[in-house]
């Protein structure tokens, strides 16, 4: 037996049936987490915790794993002095019980003395329990902190967890330390692959636990698994001279349905190619799982490649398999292509009419009549030529036409890329076409942007739309509840106008839309909710690019038209701007004149003007004249960064202002005169932002 203080390397698998793919690396995560939490709590020291998360385990390795918990010393405070012996010095019966519970006599106790008296004490050591003791409460309590959506139960037992589990293997060192959980018994076994390996093997220690799975045919590491199958796929594809066409969760979801990846190539018929690339890319992803090969131009190719959980004596018989299994799905799209394809998007328009779009706000008909109009009236205000104006209005009306579609309703993602086919195909301008598709852009965080005119219009429109619309009804985003994705659209419309640099304030866009509802609005304040809903995501959209939010902030705080081309300008400035040397003073005497302007009730609007006869001292006229002077050339400047660079010039005489100018003077006339400067020169500062809510951190 190990000794108590020999540091060993800590097993646990729970080995069950296969995993739900899309839940294990979230359920490997967890556990590992969980497990460390748990070892955390109880004092048990480490060195490091390796996760092992594959379709039919999970597990941690916890290496130089304390067995014992260091002992504690526990203070058990019990009476007060003045309360535990009586006129003759005798214990209380007060102080008798509490010595007894705590096995000891009353002259044995300590003293423990505070400011606010004197009390008993007992000092008592609490010997560290083995892990032995408490390893079933540890893996217990990380199961339950699982991301488990619905738990099943199996066989005659009432144990419920998300997939039957079969073995626990519970191991410190070579030994096997002792635990029931979700009815099994923890033992030295686990078990291999489900088809190369054996049932059952023993683990001869915690420290061989991987080696040995690799003689089984298992990869229990998840990251490592799904490096092997990218390493596979980027080996397999650039022998072909192509491109494999996967992202990370493909990548992901593979990783959770294989133990032993070997990645094969197969091919389909060229025939299919005549079908748009993104129905057949979207059912071998998202179907069958495989990865699809691309020329360097992008453009789809007849191989593909897939993961086998299994390293096959005849591969030819797997490829065979897999072939015949993805053919029916691409004759399926074929199928659809052909015949959506004869009948055109304009007669599709008529089905829209039979779809709701919202209870209050009527159907998709509704809808797509409803942006042809904002169209129109949003791209004048933004000054968009007419010719574009016409074309975007003409996307509007059959922009949500491929909704009705066989292949839309089949392979929803693919909705917007096959109204761009379908419009190509019925003769519509390709400007049209493309703004079909573009209307869904930004499709999440960091998608790419509408990259033309017209679809920036129309995706502009279309997303105000629902906003506007769904706010008007009163139905606002709370919580996590955005049945309407209303924060991403919002982000989305952000991105747009700072990229088109759109000079018009939120508020007009959002009253011109506003406009074509009439009495479908119900809630009095949309307009006025929808501007501050989209604003007060600026520090979320600007989060994302590292700038920080006090500095959005301080932006935010500047009254007046609010349009995101003038936020983005001065934001920009305002982040360069805290990074100079400049700023930690002139932050600083900004916080000092707010607080003065507060404390006096001096609004910014309501300024008096500086009588130069009242400047006492050479600092005041100095200010004054760098204000002056600063004033004379703001007008000049359009450009945020060269006016705080300007402003700058006024870190000198403020500091040297508040050393030696008694502000709060008693002669009033003074004392106002000099407020008056302050506030003027803050009023310049004003102009751009309000940096003293900035967080200068050098």
């Amino acid at each position: 037996m190990t000794s108590s203080n020999e540091l060993q390397t800590l097993l646990i698998e729970l080995g069950t049936e296969e995993l739900p793919p899309k839940s294990l690396r979230a359920l490997d995560l967890s556990f590992q987490e969980g497990i460390k939490e748990q070892l955390d709590q109880l004092g048990f020291s480490y060195s490091r915790i390796i996760g092992y998360g594959a379709p039919r385990r999970l597990a941690v390795r916890v290496e130089n794993c304390q067995r014992q918990q260091g002992d504690k010393q526990i203070d058990k405070r019990g009476p007060a002095v003045a309360a535990a012996f009586d006129a003759n010095g005798e214990p209380t019966k007060a102080a008798s019980g509490w010595a007894r519970a705590n096995g000891i006599e009353v002259a044995q106790a300590q003293r423990l003395t505070t400011d606010k008296g004197e009390w008993l004490l007992h000092r008592a050591t609490v010997k560290g329990r083995q892990i032995d003791e408490l390893i079933e409460d540890v893996i217990n309590a990380a199961l339950k902190r699982l991301p488990v959506g619905k738990a099943m139960r199996w066989g005659s037992s009432s144990v419920e967890f998300i997939r039957p589990a079969h073995i626990l293997c519970v191991m410190y060192g070579s030994e096997v330390l002792p635990a029931t959980v979700l009815g099994i018994t923890s033992s030295n076994q686990c078990s291999g692959h489900r088809f190369h390996g054996d049932h059952r093997f023993d683990v001869r220690s915690a420290d061989t636990y991987e080696a040995q799975m690799q003689t089984q045919y298992v990869i229990p590491d998840y990251a490592r698994r799904m490096a092997e199958i990218e390493t596979q796929l980027q080996q397999q594809a650039s022998a072909l001279g192509l491109v494999a066409d996967y992202d990370q969760s493909l990548l992901e979801e593979i990783s959770s349905l294989v133990e032993w990846p070997v990645v094969l190539q197969a091919t389909f018929e060229q025939r299919f190619l005549a079908v748009p690339k993104e129905a057949l890319i979207y059912t071998m992803k998202d179907d069958q799982k495989y990865v699809p090969l691309l020329d360097t131009n992008g453009e789809l190719c007849e191989r593909f490649l897939f993961v086998s959980n299994i390293e096959s004596r005849d591969p030819s018989q797997v490829i065979s398999g897999n072939e015949k299994v993805i053919r029916p799905r691409l004759s399926d799209a074929e199928f659809f292509f052909e015949t959506d394809k004869k009948t055109s998007l304009a007669d599709k328009c008529k089905a829209l009419d039979n779809i709701v779009f919202q209870k209050d706000l009527g159907t998709v008909g509704d809808k797509s009549r409803r942006v042809a109009s904002i169209v129109k009236s949003i791209g004048e205000i933004i000054s968009v030529s007419e010719d574009n104006i016409a074309l975007a209005q003409r996307a509007a009306e059959l922009a949500k036409a491929d909704l009705v579609s066989n292949m839309v309703m089949e392979f929803p993602s693919v909705q917007g890329v096959m109204g761009k086919h379908y419009a190509l195909h019925d003769g519509e301008a390709s400007e049209v076409a493309v703004a079909i598709e573009e209307q869904y852009l930004p499709r999440f965080a960091n998608d790419v942007l509408p990259q033309t005119p017209v679809g920036m219009l129309l995706s502009l429109s279309e997303k105000l739309d629902t906003l506007v619309g769904i706010f008007g009804v009163n139905f606002i985003p709370k919580g996590d509840k955005d049945p309407f994705a209303l924060r991403r659209s919002a982000i989305g419309i952000l991105r747009m106008l700072v990229a088109f640099d759109v000079d018009v304030s939120v508020e007009t866009l959002i009253e011109a839309v506003a406009a074509q509802y009439g009495s479908l609005i119900k809630n009095k304040e949309a307009t006025v909710q929808v501007t501050s809903f989209l604003l007060d995501r600026c520090k979320a959209f600007y989060a994302d690019q590292d700038i920080s939010a006090d500095v959005v902030s301080a932006v935010m705080s500047v009254k007046g038209t609010k349009s995101l081309s003038d936020i983005d300008s001065r934001v920009k400035a305002v982040a360069k701007f805290a990074k100079t040397s400049a700023a930690s003073s002139l932050v600083e005497a900004n916080k000092r004149v707010a607080n003065i302007l507060a404390k006096n009730e001096i609004e910014l609007e309501n300024v008096r003007e500086i009588d130069a006869n009242l400047l006492a001292s050479d600092e005041e006229s100095a200010l004054y004249h760098e204000y002056l002077a600063l004033s004379a050339k703001q007008n000049g400047i359009t450009d945020y960064d060269q006016l705080l660079t300007a402003l700058s010039t006024l870190r000198e005489p403020l500091t040297t202002y508040f050393d030696n100018v008694m502000i709060m003077a008693e002669d009033n006339a003074l004392k106002q005169n000099r407020i008056g400067l302050l506030a003027n020169v803050r009023a310049l500062f004003m102009s751009v932002a309000d940096i003293s809510v900035l967080n200068i951190q050098h």
